[in-house]
């Protein structure tokens, strides 16, 4: 069975020679759960946009649902789903007519729309409010009226972009479900990006980590945290001073250590018994200890691994973000 999803070396540059993408390459397997994670400014949004044929490549060739991007942009469109980060449902209508009116856009016969609305209404929970305005919809009602009005027409793979954003953990663990649930009925690939690490662990197949334009790392969650290499333990000086790298390397049971602006981070096989010696050691080179935090093997450690920084970090406007916001500058003075 062909991938739903195949990009070779796709490479996006914005004017100014701004290299969003850099020849990335990864496949998306048929009926997978398929995760891309980013920070600010790596070339998420980018590469998604190009999936979706909201930009045009400047470089290599992509396919999705086996057609190509950039030969047949609208047969593309007509295989794909797609749920924006921000709410598109209309707020004037209820929560049926604007299945309604998705499934008039894609041209769904109207006695096929009305079973696959009825049908879907049902499975996400909103049968009791299908008469309701959306303004007066929660935020896990829209995300799952979203949801179904990405799946109403059967597409090939489904574009999920942050789908549980601002939800909380109870309403991201319900959208969890539907997602599953819609793979596994409707044989959907999907794509989905998230900030939820955790949710990336227990939702996604697999996941693919992308920074700078380019992919960092790819493979199931396991796979991913098998590669970090054993626990993390990271000390945190009380005051900056010498660098204590050569010691804390010299402690057995430490397989290597990666030095922060104030902390370091350490790799063992053995957490929890080379943490009292760590501490030890610190103390008797006199470096007493702040903070000490040994950590399981997690996304999280494997994002800060592959990037250098937590997933959070809180960012400015990238080079990607300043030169989207010129390109949509110039485009509204045409």
């Amino acid at each position: 069975m062909p991938d739903a999803i195949v990009v070779e070396k796709l490479e996006k540059t914005y004017p100014g020679d701004v290299r969003a993408v850099r020849g990335v390459s990864f496949e998306v397997h048929e009926k997978e759960i398929f995760g891309f994670l980013g920070p600010n400014g790596a070339g998420k949004t980018t590469t998604v946009s190009m999936l979706t044929t909201l930009l045009k490549p400047t470089g290599g060739r992509a396919t999705v649902a086996g057609i190509d991007l950039l030969t047949d942009p609208r047969s593309v469109r007509q295989r794909i789903g797609l749920v924006f980060q921000e709410s598109t449902a209309d707020d004037q209508l209820t929560g049926e007519e604007n299945l309604l009116l998705t499934a008039a856009l894609y041209k769904v016969p109207p006695a096929e729309a009305r079973q696959r609305i009825e049908k879907l209404l049902e499975q996400m929970s909103l049968g009791a409010v299908r008469h309701r305005l959306v303004k007066t919809y929660s935020g896990g009602m829209r995300r799952r009226l979203e949801l179904a009005a990405g799946v109403l027409h059967t597409p090939q793979v489904l574009f999920l972009d942050e789908p549980t954003l601002g939800l909380d953990p109870q309403g991201r663990a319900g959208i969890g479900q539907y997602i599953r649930q819609m793979r596994d009925q409707f044989g959907v690939s999907v794509f989905i990006t998230t900030h939820y690490l955790e949710e990336a662990d227990q939702l996604c197949d697999r996941i693919a980590i992308i920074d700078h334009g380019e992919i960092r790392a790819l493979g199931t969650p396991h796979e991913l945290k098998d590669r970090i290499g054993g626990d993390v333990l990271t000390v945190v000086p009380q005051k900056e001073g010498p660098d204590l790298t050569p010691m804390l390397s010299a402690i057995p049971g430490v397989l290597s250590v990666q030095k922060g602006p104030d902390r370091y981070r350490l790799k063992s096989d053995q957490g929890e018994a080379i943490t009292p010696k760590v501490v030890q050691a610190c103390f008797a080179a006199g470096a007493p200890l702040a903070s000490v935090a040994l950590k399981r093997p997690s996304l999280d450690e494997v994002f800060l691994e592959f990037t250098g920084r937590a997933y959070r970090e809180e960012e400015g406007p990238s080079a990607t973000d300043l030169a989207l916001r010129m390109n949509t500058f110039r485009g509204r003075r045409r």
